[in-house]
């Protein structure tokens, strides 16, 4: 949560809604995007 958070700038209130796949896609997608190479 912290990753997509900082990425993204998402509230908790926004990732307490996901379930936990969506929320594992999220966070990938927030990997990707902040140049993390793992």
């Amino acid at each position: 949560m912290a990753d997509i958070a900082t990425v993204f700038h998402w509230p908790p209130q926004a990732m307490n809604e996901l379930d936990i796949t969506d929320l594992m896609a999220w966070r990938e997608r927030a990997r990707l995007r902040s140049g993390a190479e793992e």
